[in-house]
């Protein structure tokens, strides 16, 4: 069993908390970037440790990315949505 996938899990969480105490205005960047990267890094660990690792991952993953997840759901499904605080006048 390999230990990199779990590494690169930890140092993960470690950026999306780093991202979340960055101001409103400079979090979108690397928020895309961790948003994007989660499905692989899930499948990663699923592959590395069982399906049953990443569901717990998909659910941590859901629950940090809760906001950002359901602004982009409404948003694509047409549904009016409210712009996130911090970034009314944009």
């Amino acid at each position: 069993m390999t230990v990199l996938p779990a590494l690169v899990a930890i140092l993960w969480v470690f950026a999306a908390t780093g991202t979340a105490l960055l101001p409103m205005r400079r979090q979108m960047l690397p928020g895309l970037t961790l948003l994007i990267s989660a499905p692989v890094l899930m499948v990663w660990i699923g592959y590395a440790y069982g399906p049953w690792f990443a569901v717990v991952a998909l659910f941590a993953f859901l629950s940090m990315f809760r906001r950002p997840l359901y602004y982009l759901t409404r948003r694509a499904l047409g549904l009016p949505v409210e712009r996130p605080p911090g970034r009314e006048g944009r």
